[in-house]
């Protein structure tokens, strides 16, 4: 058990993080910009620290600055919430080398992870049935199409990184994809740093259907049952 706790985050799962550390008896340490001074986090906790300013680039996303708290106020470990650093490999990364604990992914498994191409093809390795499709990203728009037409139309143009849409998009023709591959690798570069795009069969009318488990690096699992997120 942890005897004290930064929280890199800030609203309502900071809020959540530093009840429950509350509960289990840790001591909590928050970190706010400057806009954030008078959150709800920075009064629940056991001590606060201001970050900088109030663009997140220049606070919640920063890094180096983070830890620097972390390990001045003495805590063991830090606890992302969601968002920011959350999903952010060099974060936990840098956790790691500062001999503070990370509380979530390792950095390794977030690089495989933050690939969709990598994702799919250790999903593909372990026996999981994929959506159809190379498991490599298209260096070109000819070579997209030759890919396409091996699956059928319709097929997703998608980017290899990140999500949210950005870098998607649905072609119905050779025309398609030919004019739609640059636009969602330029989408792609300027959204998530990396132009590289990958080729799938289309799945109209999909159902977004997760299965949740938790495991720790002592061999702890736990399965948290299936959600349904359509709606």
């Amino acid at each position: 058990m942890f005897n004290k706790v930064l929280v890199a985050n800030r609203g309502e799962i900071a809020v959540r993080v530093i009840r429950a550390c509350r509960e289990l008896g840790i001591s909590v340490a928050a970190v706010y910009s400057e806009a954030d001074r008078d959150s709800l986090h920075v009064a629940l906790a056991d001590e606060a620290y201001c970050i900088g300013p109030p663009p997140p680039a220049e606070s919640y996303l920063n890094i180096e600055r983070i830890v620097d708290v972390a390990e001045k106020c003495g805590a063991e470990a830090i606890h992302p919430g969601y968002g920011f650093l959350a999903e952010n490999p060099a974060f936990a990364r840098a956790c790691r080398e500062a001999g503070i604990e990370f509380i979530g992914p390792t950095p390794e498994s977030m690089e495989v992870m933050e690939n969709k191409v990598a994702t799919k093809r250790l999903v593909a390795q372990a026996g999981v049935p994929v959506i159809p499709g190379p498991l490599e990203p298209v260096k070109s728009a000819e070579e997209a199409v030759e890919v396409a037409n091996s699956l059928g139309y319709p097929v997703l143009l998608k980017a290899a990184l990140g999500g949210g849409g950005r870098g998607l998009r649905i072609a119905w023709s050779d025309e398609d994809v030919r004019r739609l591959f640059e636009v969602a690798s330029r989408e792609a570069k300027l959204a998530f740093g990396s132009p590289e795009v990958y080729v799938e069969k289309y799945v109209p009318r999909p159902r977004h259907i997760e299965f949740q488990l938790l495991a720790d690096k002592h061999g702890h699992i736990i399965h948290l049952g299936e959600r349904e997120c359509s709606i």
